[in-house]
């Protein structure tokens, strides 16, 4: 079976498809093990099953189930639901929120499915992923109500994030990476380009003289003024447009990262035709990312009042 092409097109298929917790494991295991499987400690392909339904390793005894070491790692929840949550999440044309997957699961906690949220965000982003190349624009903005003091790059109180954003010519934007992060100093924004850009690329830049040392990163600079940064200004644009519409601008610093990855995965596959193939991709990047332990979604000096915690003010 060609897994890829595997994949609901419609709710009523999803129903039809995943009708019993079964089937579930049975598409998780063809796309985390589509060989057969493998141990994650040895990558032996040897194994037995045991009484408790997990997968026991020839070679080291270790014991695994389909979903250890991955999103759905010892849920309690059925997959159904999780698969259901993950349509909804791959339907929504401008982002889902929690109290909309709330009301669309019939969860009886809304911290259910704010946690939930968070963990499929980090499955947005995929292990290993190629980092932009050719010509990539590159600058940075800010995210954060109005607040008195300094403006510009130095503006105090404010997320800073900074946006990368591959120029295909005519073809126009091509991929995007966005990142929040310390300061806009030449260190932070070396990093950056060091994380989410492919050496020898050529990066197109303001005269920020944060982005002095792009040459010494491996990297040509060209410098262009303010009002030419079309591609990077668009994305940046329609970012905060996003958080402003989606979750009424109410997203705070500590959580920033999850909605940036939702942003980019939802940006990068704009042009896809097929709900079903987002939904595939999603499950799939679900199976090869760590677990998001409940302690990892609230960290942070700042308390995150977001997506609908205010819930009498939240559109959905």
């Amino acid at each position: 079976m060609n897994i890829f092409n595997d994949y609901p097109e419609t709710l009523l298929e999803l129903e039809e498809q995943f009708a019993k917790e079964s089937d579930c494991l049975e598409y998780l295991s063809k796309i985390r093990w589509p060989d057969g499987f493998v141990c994650p400690r040895c990558n032996s392909s040897e194994s037995w099953m045991n009484n408790r339904g997990l997968y026991v390793c020839k070679a080291c005894d270790l014991q695994t189930s389909i979903t250890s070491g991955t999103i759905f790692h010892q849920t309690r929840k059925p997959l159904r639901l999780w698969l259901n949550a993950m349509w909804h999440i791959s339907n929504q044309k401008y982002g889902a929120n929690a109290l909309g997957l709330q009301r669309t699961l019939g969860l009886g906690s809304y911290n259910t499915a704010w946690q939930w949220l968070h963990k499929l965000r980090r499955a947005m982003v995929r292990p290993n992923r190629e980092n932009l190349s050719g010509t990539v624009e590159v600058d940075e903005t800010f995210i954060g109500g109005s607040k008195s003091g300094k403006r510009g790059r130095g503006a105090e109180g404010k997320a800073i994030i900074a946006v990368a954003v591959e120029d295909k010519g005519k073809a126009g934007i091509g991929r995007i990476r966005l990142k929040y992060i310390d300061d806009a100093s030449g260190d932070s924004l070396n990093a950056f380009l060091k994380e989410v850009v492919s050496e020898n690329s050529t990066i197109r830049t303001d005269r920020w003289n944060g982005y002095n040392g792009v040459e010494k990163a491996g990297y040509s600079r060209v410098i262009e003024e303010s009002h030419g940064m079309i591609h990077v200004h668009l994305v940046i644009s329609l970012l905060k447009r996003w958080l402003l519409g989606t979750y009424q601008g109410a997203v705070r610093p500590s959580h920033l990262p999850y909605y940036l990855d939702e942003f980019t995965f939802r940006f990068n596959r704009r042009t896809s035709k097929s709900r079903g193939k987002l939904f595939y991709r999603l499950v799939q990047q679900a199976l090869f990312v760590d677990p998001a332990p409940v302690s990892t979604l609230r960290n942070g000096s700042i308390d995150l009042q977001s997506e609908g915690e205010n819930k009498a003010n939240h559109k959905i």
